[in-house]
């Protein structure tokens, strides 16, 4: 018997499936906050002196010279923005969308054919309803942009050793990091080759000249792009220093990027520390040097898929570190690759420590339900309820100001009672799998669930 609805899409057109998945969780409420900008704040001043100059090279603003930024995201915005002839809130923000929904097809499409599906087909659900990237994909365009074009090279250049052993060079991974570089500057250059080299030291399988040969001629081939717009924007007054300038924003340790990836896979990072309490700790039987040669060797001898994975979220997690990055969301590159190894170990939590997952899964319920309840005793609340919860030692203005936002943004319509009845669907689909204790099962109600909740938290606090 044929199967129907989502079992079809995931067993017959699994990239489609994630496709719509993508596109539901972003795409229609990236406009939804302040959507008519045209006499109001400027979300894209760039893009907006594109438009009113017609200059897409060096666009002035206000009589000055705009910074030298990287040109590709606000091309994109202006682009989106010329039938209209204004730039609106969502014309800036549906290039990271699109990015974003780009992102997750390919990332299925390519891990789900080196892996076993399950765990790429887990790995993207991840991804998807994780904090960090959701977040990116709404409110970080150059950086969720730039995170696709340098996932997406690196990707190629993968596919570039694995199928033609680094004979000749596709052309579309110099499109991709050049496109890279027209988005984040130099660093599009740099992060996908430095990986790529790093990965091919480590497969131990071509010499140190062949290396650098492959990685000198991706380099030169995917400066084409970005020279054309150079010389262009030399043409209308800019210097090297102005274009090559390297912006290191504020300081941060390595400690902040940890605490950022930590944040960033909310809620999966709390499902990891779940599992942390049936660990066995017994005294190690191999001396510190030992343990470390068979670990190397053990990384090593990995899949070449894994240890590509393994290599890229650790150089761009250093390559962020030394020197410090402005922003957390500079290691979006890193969250695919994360989300791989994120997917096995839950996958392994799913089959051989069931009640993890059980317990993670019932605790995320009591959780949504507790969220729904406080939610309903504020809007049905009559007293104040920063008064009255001040009464038991909460702080007043916390209350207050979570109060008042909620009840200023708070308004019933279609798309709220539709994202609640969808809660309420995968709150009774969770019980329902933990009643019949099919662990695999339970593990994709629980991503539903969350999947259901961000929507609903979307829309409510739109």
């Amino acid at each position: 018997m044929r199967p129907r609805g989502l079992q079809y899409l995931y067993l017959q057109k699994p990239v489609t499936l994630i496709v719509i998945i993508s596109l539901i969780a972003v795409l229609p409420w990236i406009g939804l906050r302040n959507s008519f900008i045209q006499n109001g704040p400027l979300e894209d001043p760039i893009a907006i002196s594109m438009l009113e100059s017609n200059n897409w090279i060096q666009p002035s603003l206000y009589e000055a010279d705009y910074p030298y930024d990287p040109p590709l995201t606000h091309w994109l915005t202006a682009a989106i923005s010329m039938p209209r002839g204004y730039v609106t809130v969502l014309a800036t923000r549906l290039p990271s969308a699109l990015a974003f929904i780009v992102l997750m097809a390919s990332i299925l499409f390519f891990f789900g054919r080196r892996l076993p599906f399950q765990q790429a087909f887990v790995a993207v659900l991840l991804l998807i309803t994780c904090f960090g990237t959701e977040v990116a994909a709404m409110t970080a365009p150059t950086e969720m942009v730039a995170g696709m074009f340098i996932v997406l090279a690196l990707l190629q250049l993968f596919r570039w050793e694995e199928q033609l052993c680094l004979k000749g060079l596709p052309i579309g991974i110099s499109l991709l990091i050049g496109c890279a570089i027209l988005t984040k500057g130099i660093a599009g250059l740099i992060v996908p080759l430095f990986i790529f080299a790093i990965y091919l030291l480590l497969l131990r399988k071509y010499r140190a000249l062949t290396i650098f040969k492959a990685v000198v001629y991706s380099g030169v081939s995917a400066l084409f792009l970005p020279v054309l717009y150079y010389i262009a924007a030399i043409k209308q007054g800019a210097t090297l220093s102005d274009l090559f300038s390297i912006n290191l924003g504020e300081p941060n340790s390595w400690w902040h990027y940890i605490t950022s990836l930590i944040t960033g896979f909310l809620p999966w990072t709390i499902f990891i520390i779940f599992s942390l309490f049936g660990i066995c700790i017994s005294k190690p039987y191999k001396t510190l040097k030992n343990i470390l040669r068979d670990s190397l060797n053990d990384v090593l001898s990995m899949e070449k898929v894994k240890l590509f994975s393994l290599t890229a979220l650790i150089c761009i997690f250093v390559f962020y570190c030394i020197p410090s990055g402005k922003s957390a969301s500079n290691l979006l590159p890193a969250y695919p690759f994360i989300a791989v190894f994120l997917a096995q170990f839950f996958l392994y939590l799913t089959e051989y420590r069931t009640k993890v997952t059980r317990v993670f899964s019932t605790v995320l319920f009591i959780l949504v339900c507790l969220a729904i309840a406080a939610a309903v005793f504020l809007l049905t609340c009559k007293e104040n309820p920063a008064d009255l919860l001040s009464r038991y030692g909460l702080d007043f203005w916390t209350v207050q100001s979570v109060y008042m936002i909620l009840i200023s943004n708070f308004h019933w319509d279609a798309g709220v009672i539709c994202s609640l009845l969808l809660v309420l669907i995968t709150m009774i689909t969770v019980i329902y799998q933990l009643s019949k204790k099919i662990n695999i099962k339970i593990l994709y109600a629980t991503i539903a669930l969350t999947f259901a909740v961000n929507l609903a938290v979307m829309l409510v606090s739109c």
